[in-house]
C-alpha cells in the first residue's frame, strides 16, 4: 500500500494573509510530497511496504537502521496533522471540551498560548511544538526534526511546524510573529476537540 500525499484540507490561498498560497506551493507541493516520495522508495520491497503510516512510524522509531524511514514517515504524518491543525478564521480562545481542559491544565487560555508559543520559539533549529495528552495530563511539548509524540506513546492534539520552510517566505526570520499568528488566527479547535475524542 503506497503512501499518498493527502490534499490540503483547504484551498492554497485560504489562509492568506497569514500563510500565503506560495508557501503552500512549496511546503505541501514540494516538501511534503518529497517526504512521501522518499518514503515510498525506502519501503518498497520491505516488510513495511504494505503497512500504514502509523505502523511504519512505530516500527521504525528508535531503530538506527531505519532512521531514514522513520524521518520521512514521521514528516509525512506530522505535516498532515499540521494542515488539519489550521483552518480559515481559526485561532483565538478554544471552544468545546478542550477549553475546559486547557483552563484546568494551564490556568487559562492565555497561559496555554504563552506556553505553546514559547515552545515553538525555543525549539532550537528545526522541529515542532505540540499540545498533547500524556496519560491523562494535557501538556505542551516540542520535538526536534522529524520526531513525533506518537513515537513515544503520547497522543497529539495540535501542532505547529517550526521548520524554516513553514514560515520563511511569509515571515523571514520572525518565528515569534508566525507563532503569534498561528495561535491567534489559525488554530482549528474543532480538529483538536476531535483528536481529544
Amino acid at each position: 500500500m503506497a503512501i499518498t500525499l493527502p490534499d490540503l484540507p483547504f484551498k492554497k490561498d485560504a489562509l492568506e494573509p497569514h500563510i500565503s498560497a506560495r508557501t503552500f506551493e512549496f511546503h505541501h507541493g514540494k516538501h511534503h510530497k518529497t517526504y512521501v516520495d522518499n518514503l515510498n522508495k525506502m519501503i518498497e520491497g520491505t516488510d513495511l511496504a504494505t503497512a500504514d503510516l502509523e505502523t511504519i512510524i512505530k516500527k521504525s522509531a528508535g531503530d538506527s537502521g531505519k532512521a531514514g524511514i522513520f524521518n520521512n514517515a514521521a514528516q509525512v504524518w506530522n505535516h498532515t496533522f499540521y494542515w488539519n491543525s489550521m483552518k480559515p478564521g481559526g485561532g483565538g480562545k478554544p471552544t468545546g471540551s478542550i477549553a475546559k481542559q486547557i483552563d484546568a491544565a494551564f490556568g487559562g487560555y492565555e497561559k496555554f498560548a504563552d506556553a505553546f508559543k514559547t515552545a515553538g520559539a525555543t525549539q532550537f533549529g528545526s522541529g515542532w511544538a505540540w499540545l498533547v495528552m500524556k496519560g491523562n495530563e494535557l501538556q505542551v511539548m516540542k520535538t526536534a526534526n522529524a520526531d513525533t509524540p506518537m513515537a513515544h506513546g503520547i497522543k497529539p492534539l495540535l501542532t505547529v511546524d517550526v521548520w524554516e520552510h513553514a514560515y520563511y517566505l511569509d515571515y523571514q526570520n520572525r518565528r515569534p510573529d508566525y507563532l503569534k499568528t498561528f495561535v491567534e488566527k489559525l488554530i482549528n479547535w474543532d480538529f483538536v476537540n476531535a483528536c481529544l475524542g
